[in-house]
């Protein structure tokens, strides 16, 4: 690293160090002071909603875990056999969803039943796959596994940080302009006070 890049960053660093109420700085004004408070009251908003994203990620999780063993407690599920082949089927499009196929299995009941449920490509006929049944015995889709709950349980908790992180940095360069703006007005005032005694030092 060079000198020049190392003298960078450690300028950067002071100015924020500056910014957040660290050292001594008699030009420091009120409007300095308060935009100070004001990142501190962010910075540690956006710390706690870390952890209020974390609960509600788990809290979201739970409830999921918990609505599936509802619907496992009331499926049924068996072995199918099916009756088509999609090996030579082309490879579905990202995102899409699994070619269906007719299968054949015995519901709860006993009875000989046909149905139609999603296979991955490259299936052949006559291989045994798992259906899930209702109480009527025809075939349903399968509970959310603790995977799918993990998964959706996390994406929520992440919107929910990344959102309230841009709605408290949004508040926060909103909240800055009128001080801005009474710093610029102070400067001025300030200028016109001391330009006449400085050009007159000149002559």
């Amino acid at each position: 690293m060079s000198a020049a890049k190392q003298r960078h960053e450690d300028s950067w660093v002071l100015m924020q160090a500056r910014r957040l109420g660290f050292g001594r700085n008699h030009l420091r004004r009120r409007a300095d002071r308060v935009e100070a408070s004001m990142l501190w009251v962010t910075l540690v908003a956006a710390l706690l909603m870390i952890g209020v994203g974390a609960a509600i990620g788990a809290n979201l999780r739970n409830a999921g875990d918990a609505a599936a063993a509802r619907q496992r407690s009331a499926l049924h599920q068996v072995i199918a056999y099916t009756e088509e082949s999609t090996e030579h089927q082309p490879p579905p499009a990202l995102g899409a969803a699994l070619p269906l196929v007719r299968v054949s299995y015995t519901d709860q009941h006993g009875t000989a039943r046909e149905g139609i449920t999603p296979v991955v490509i490259g299936t052949k006929a006559d291989v045994a796959v798992t259906v899930w049944l209702d109480r009527t015995g025809s075939i349903t889709a399968a509970p959310r596994s603790h995977a799918d709950s993990v998964a959706y349980g996390s994406t929520i908790a992440f919107v929910v940080v990344i959102g309230s992180w841009l709605v408290l940095w949004t508040a926060f360069r909103l909240a800055c302009i009128p001080l801005n703006r009474r710093r610029a007005q102070a400067w001025d005032a300030e200028w016109l006070d001391v330009a006449p005694r400085w050009h007159r030092g000149q002559k």
